[in-house]
């Protein structure tokens, strides 16, 4: 916990504030701390117990994913508290979860937007990867039906859904592609330079166009 106070940098903590993290340590050096640290269940299971940001962030990094029960990561996304902590959670503890496919379906459907936002982060990532059984059409139904008034979390989630079956699935890419064009979602959000924008034709148009210019494709 020392280590990480040292880290603190105050114009890391603004820049990081302005989304919702309330951390000032440089994402590269804590990085560079885990890998110092190697993985150490036990000790990532007390940092997981502090109310630090940082602290959190560390665990995800030096944890052992399969070691942590269905309940204890139900747990632990729900007491997350921050975006960042959140987001990694999924992507480097739950994602490698044995426990992943059945968190994904009591996720997606959870009354709290911020739990089922991770729910359909995990579908996105099953769109993406492993799409058998699911239903991409089913999937639009509900996209189209919700997303336009959903919570901030739970819109971006999946309006990333919408993009990942825009892509990855053909035969849905017309109607991914209108579904975003009606909604305007994310139309307007602020994009740097040489960025793909969030906007959902935008961005399934441009990801299928890299494909198709690819040597090979």
């Amino acid at each position: 916990m020392a280590e990480l106070a040292g880290l603190e940098d105050p114009k890391a903590r603004e820049v990081n504030e302005r989304h919702g993290d309330d951390h000032g340590v440089n994402l590269g050096k804590l990085r560079a701390l885990a890998k110092r640290l190697k993985t150490q269940q036990e000790l990532a299971r007390r940092l997981w117990e502090t109310e630090d940001t940082a602290a959190k962030l560390l665990a995800t990094l030096i944890c052992r994913p399969k070691a942590f029960e269905r309940d204890e990561l139900d747990t632990m996304l729900r007491t997350a508290r921050t975006p960042k902590v959140q987001d990694w959670l999924v992507n480097y503890v739950v994602k490698k979860s044995p426990h992943c496919e059945e968190l994904r379906q009591a996720w997606f459907t959870d009354p709290d937007p911020v739990v089922a936002s991770a729910g359909w982060a995990l579908t996105t990532e099953r769109v993406a990867k492993k799409p058998e059984g699911l239903d991409p059409a089913g999937l639009l139904d509900i996209i189209e039906a919700d997303m336009k008034d959903a919570p901030d979390r739970l819109q971006w989630a999946m309006n990333h859904c919408l993009a990942q079956i825009g892509i990855d699935h053909p035969e849905h890419r017309t109607r991914a592609i209108d579904i975003g064009e009606r909604l305007q979602v994310l139309k307007d959000y602020p994009t740097s330079p040489g960025c793909t924008s969030p906007f959902a034709p935008v961005w399934i148009s441009e990801m299928v166009r890299r494909r198709h210019d690819k040597p090979g494709a």
